[in-house]
């Protein structure tokens, strides 16, 4: 993938902006984290060369100042939300978000339950806290949120809440994902502050959509595509239109909430810093760009890897199919198609010919290696096999697995686990592999030859089981499937 996005530019320009906010309030500053503090896979696909842990990278030039807030909704614990990207439920990220920032020197001391209405798993969580010593907060639904401004506004409303005390000038408020009330965790701290007569002030850390972009763009088409679940619109700024005269780009919530948050700075000071949206954001991402063509390839991409994803989910649980029809209208609003990934073209003509499920893989260098299911293979094993094997160099007729590494695993599956054939996923593949790098040189050269497939996209004529879908994703490998299923069954995982 050709480079699109200067990373040490944007860290610098960000850094540099953020702390001309701290200055601007003189005390202290609630910060936003739009989208992921780590590990934002979604900034690196659609801007290449962004690293997914830029962000935390620029924070830990000050980490002395830092105090890092974790907010959670307590719907998305009740309904087991998950991470697309990493497989786990945003209750289980909290604790792995908390272990990385605090392995990095971060000071985590919170966790803001938001949305809380009693709901049970958010109730189970939160003993599950105390028990590690965390301490957590609650934050409730509010009647009228968020057009009654003089209710929200009030003791009634954001007084309500917990109030979470901290300690330094800068307090990060971040999240596993969209829709878990960070905006609204900080506005209600703002108030909990000035109330006790602590001057604060308020700002956005941005991604996306990118405010400088146009409203069309790729990269803020895709940022449509990642939170079709969440019902989010990209819109002009109306604020800033009529303050500036300048179209800029953001998204409804922001647009929504941005009389909360005037009326609230009107209310405690008389005046409000900001005259829009766009103007709370620091959102430097634009003037990273250092290749618009690189980044629009990339960002189509995401836009149809979204679409992919949408359909598989609605076909294993019969749900979502108004998020489907949405990814439909943004591959349109884009002019792309369902073909655009050739790794997608590649599997269904593997299929076609060999008549069994198949899939495709797009090297690095553009390379396409295809694969197929087989006696002792399934097609996500064949194809990362022989994926590994390219790019090591070995000859695709060439055995790298010895019978030694696969008869045993086949005969565990076969005679003692129930499986019905000895086919091997990809974990039990690599397993095997590895196994058979003791004695072989070559497969010591594929299994290291797999580094090499982080940020590679990879298309399967079928729904992939878990098993598969989770090794790929710890590769890095940018896995899609057609909507359907391998059998005709009621039962598919």
């Amino acid at each position: 993938m050709e480079k699109g996005f200067d990373n040490q530019k944007y860290i610098s320009l960000q850094a540099e902006n953020i702390r001309k906010r701290i200055e601007q309030f003189g005390g202290k500053l609630y910060l936003e984290f739009g989208g992921k503090l780590f590990d934002d896979y979604h900034a690196s696909r659609v801007l290449p060369g962004f690293e997914p842990d830029t962000k935390i990278r620029m924070l830990q030039s000050m980490v002395d100042d830092v105090e890092i807030i974790i907010a959670v909704n307590a719907n998305h614990i009740e309904k087991s939300k998950v991470r697309s990207d990493l497989g786990i439920t945003y209750d289980e990220d909290v604790l792995r978000l908390m272990d990385i920032f605090r392995g990095m020197g971060f000071y985590v001391p919170s966790v803001v339950i938001t949305q809380y209405a009693g709901q049970p798993g958010a109730d189970g969580f939160r003993k599950r806290l105390g028990a590690l010593g965390v301490n957590s907060y609650l934050h409730y639904p509010i009647a009228g949120y968020p057009t009654d401004i003089e209710h929200i506004v009030s003791d009634d409303g954001m007084g309500k809440n917990d109030y979470v005390p901290t300690t330094r000038k800068l307090v990060v408020v971040t999240a596993p994902g969209p829709g878990s009330g960070k905006m609204a965790t900080c506005l209600s701290q703002l108030y909990g502050e000035h109330t006790r007569g602590v001057a604060a002030g308020y700002a956005k850390y941005e991604t996306f959509p990118i405010w400088n972009l146009p409203l069309d763009h790729p990269v803020n088409i895709a940022y449509e595509a990642a939170t079709a679940d969440l019902d989010d619109a990209n819109v002009i700024d109306p604020w800033h239109l009529a303050a500036y005269g300048e179209a800029t780009v953001n998204y409804n919530r922001d647009v929504e909430i941005f009389p909360v948050l005037r009326a609230m700075f009107e209310r405690i000071s008389g005046t409000c810093p900001y005259q829009s949206p766009t103007d709370m954001g620091v959102n430097m991402a634009g003037f990273g760009i250092v290749d618009d063509a690189a980044c629009q390839e990339a960002a189509n991409a995401e836009i149809v890897r979204r679409y992919f994803k949408a359909a598989v989910d609605c076909k294993r649980t019969g749900m979502g199919e108004d998020q489907v029809s949405k990814l439909e209208m943004l591959m349109e609003k884009a002019g792309i198609g369902q073909n655009l990934l050739p790794c997608r073209s590649a599997a269904l003509w593997k299929e076609e010919t060999s008549g069994c499920p198949a899939g495709a893989l797009q090297l690095p260098d553009g390379t396409m290696v295809t694969g197929k299911t087989s006696d002792l293979l399934g097609a996500a094993s064949s194809v990362l096999l022989n994926a590994a094997k390219k790019l090591a160099g070995i000859d695709d007729d060439t055995y790298v697995i010895s019978d030694e590494a696969l008869e045993p695993i086949c005969h565990l599956k076969t005679e003692h686990l129930g499986a019905k054939n000895p086919r091997l996923h990809s974990d039990e593949m690599l397993i095997a592999l590895s196994s058979s790098a003791s004695t072989s040189s070559l497969a010591e050269a594929a299994v290291a030859a797999t580094a090499q497939l982080r940020g590679c996209d990879a298309f399967f004529s079928v729904i992939l089981g878990s098993a598969d879908e989770r090794i790929y994703r710890q590769l890095g490998i940018n896995v899609c499937c057609e909507p359907k299923f391998e059998q005709r069954r009621y039962y598919n995982k």
